[in-house]
């Protein structure tokens, strides 16, 4: 049997803008292409560069977890900040991996026809990095220090950040990743934003020469879930069965980067992003099993990729003032796809 095809390449696609992804609900039913073989094709946009927040599909992949289901899954994966929902808009992809809970509600304050469907990081792997030998008990000790961060977080986990602990928002410094690390080890009253799947802080202690003390967010009371998985509500409503295919192989996936043997899924990472270390890989899955982030919380309790009512609610709450409107978090998300639900 062929393999599904596996592809790194740029996705951005234009600047088509979040209500754009209205077309999708105008155009009738949406029922998904096959291959040569009769299987159903799904393409999933991974939202960047191929990591460990990908570890399980590119498992399900490695495995042949989706071809034994009926499925030829491509995980196409491409530089930081690729444009999601101008992907789902174009029908340049089928599905879509989002990094935190801000962009299903920012596409439902946009009016966009789109839900996260799964959850499989239980906790946002975002960290906060401070030099050694200081008293950062909690996050409470933030106010008056720089916070360092790439471009994406100003408009996601900082604003919870900010909100949440009473920051001024002339503390945070965005820059690129290279001048982040050099400012964080020159200042040493300076926190840096970093992530578990981007092998912090083992990563981070080598380009600057320290090992840094960790503060866990979502050991803090940050909601966000991670490893999301977002479809169009019209593609769910006429392709039902390959979403709980696609999910069901993805929960195989997932279970087994993290507590099997995940080599295979690392090779497939690394072939579509050859610059990533190995050890790297090696270090964020030592946090995901450590953190139980992929079967603690929620999934715990439900199931490999499971959400709660209680945790959209509480995430909305919280960051209010990061959407254009209001947007009711119950249009988030749905778990009728998941294999507990089925």
């Amino acid at each position: 049997m062929t393999r599904p095809r596996l592809h790194r390449r740029g996705l951005m696609a234009g600047a088509l803008g979040l209500t754009a992804l209205g077309v999708l609900t105008a155009c009738g039913r949406t029922p998904a292409q096959t291959d040569e073989a009769g299987r159903v094709r799904l393409r999933v946009a991974a939202g960047g560069p191929a990591g460990a927040l990908h570890g399980g599909f590119y498992q399900a992949v490695a495995t042949g977890a989706y071809e034994r289901r009926g499925l030829n899954v491509e995980i196409l994966s491409g530089p930081s900040g690729a444009d999601i929902p101008a992907l789902l808009a174009a029908s340049a992809v089928e599905l879509a991996v989002g990094r935190d809970s801000f962009l299903p509600l920012r596409l439902v304050a946009e009016r966009a026809p789109v839900k996260a469907v799964a959850a499989f990081l239980q906790k946002d792997p975002v960290v906060l990095l401070a030099h050694p030998d200081q008293e950062l008990e909690d996050l409470t000790v933030l106010r008056g220090r720089r916070i360092l961060m790439e471009p994406g977080d100003q408009d996601s986990f900082w604003l919870w950040l900010r909100a949440r602990f009473d920051l001024a928002s002339d503390q945070a410094r965005a820059g690129a990743a290279e001048d982040n690390l050099k400012a964080f080890r020159e200042d040493r009253e300076s926190v840096l934003i970093a992530r578990l799947t981007d092998g912090a802080p083992e990563a981070i202690a080598r380009e600057v020469g320290f090992q840094p003390l960790v503060l866990i967010p979502a050991e803090d009371g940050y909601p966000s879930y991670s490893g999301l998985v977002l479809a169009p509500n019209a593609f769910a409503r006429d392709n039902g069965q390959a979403l709980r295919d696609f999910i069901a192989a993805s929960v195989e996936g997932w279970r087994e980067y993290v507590h099997g043997d995940g080599a295979r899924g690392d090779a497939l990472i690394r072939r579509a992003n050859p610059d990533l270390p190995q050890r790297v890989l090696d270090a964020a899955r030592t946090a995901l099993r450590a953190q139980a982030m992929v079967d603690g919380g929620d999934a715990a309790l439900y199931g490999l990729g499971a959400m709660t009512p209680e945790r959209w609610q509480a995430f909305a709450e919280q960051t209010q003032s990061a959407y254009s409107s209001v947007p009711d978090w119950r249009e988030a998300f749905t778990s009728q796809y998941l294999p507990s639900r089925g």
